[in-house]
């Protein structure tokens, strides 16, 4: 039996083509379509996005919130495009990619990187997870407001969970949040949030 090869594309190609309009991701290789985001999915992310972006203006943090950059894994032929991502602005001279590709791949120049999860709930809890602690993230949440993920991430019996992953020593220790927890973050202590809050936004 012959099975035919899907041909691998290289950042650079996957660069120079992505289109506008639609979201897209290099994973290793492979070229993948990111769904359609429903309502509630894009209202998680508005209601974060203003609310962070609040926080970074308060505490007067030269932070900001991009629309479309990508984030490269340095191994690998992979880029993902991440619902929420800070930017730390002063260490974008030392991107090498940022000018042509509005690219980053230094842990400095990122914060936070936050998912929220969709129908690819693997990719954010698997294969971004990995990733994104190989570059060194220092934080990394992932936001399951409508109980997708499996019952090994979201407890059982599956209840909405904001998974903040904070690097410790090389390595993700993950802390839950739940219904009226208030979200602790690293990066943005003063954050003045509940899971709830946030769950409310979908």
């Amino acid at each position: 039996m012959i099975q035919a090869l899907r041909k691998l594309v290289t950042f650079e190609d996957f660069a120079a083509w992505r289109p506008e309009g639609r979201r897209y991701e290099l994973h290793d290789g492979v070229i993948v379509e990111m769904a359609q985001p429903t309502g509630g999915h894009e209202d998680v992310v508005g209601f974060l996005a203003l609310e962070i972006s609040a926080d970074i203006k308060r505490l007067n943090l030269p932070y900001y919130i991009p629309k479309t950059v990508l984030v490269k894994p340095l191994e690998g032929e992979s880029a993902y495009s991440p619902d929420i991502l800070i930017i730390n602005r002063p260490n974008l001279v030392n991107e090498p990619l940022w000018k042509k590709e509005s690219t980053v791949s230094q842990a400095v120049s990122i914060p936070l990187v936050i998912e929220v999860v969709s129908s690819n709930w693997r990719d954010d809890y698997y294969k971004k997870l990995a990733d994104y602690e190989a570059i060194g993230i220092p934080e990394y949440w992932i936001i399951d407001y409508a109980v997708i993920g499996a019952r090994k991430f979201i407890g059982n019996p599956k209840l909405p969970t904001i998974s903040i992953y904070q690097l410790i020593d090389g390595e993700y220790q993950v802390t839950q949040f739940r219904s009226s927890d208030p979200i602790v973050s690293p990066t943005l202590p003063e954050l003045n949030l509940t899971a709830e809050q946030i769950f409310k936004a979908s």
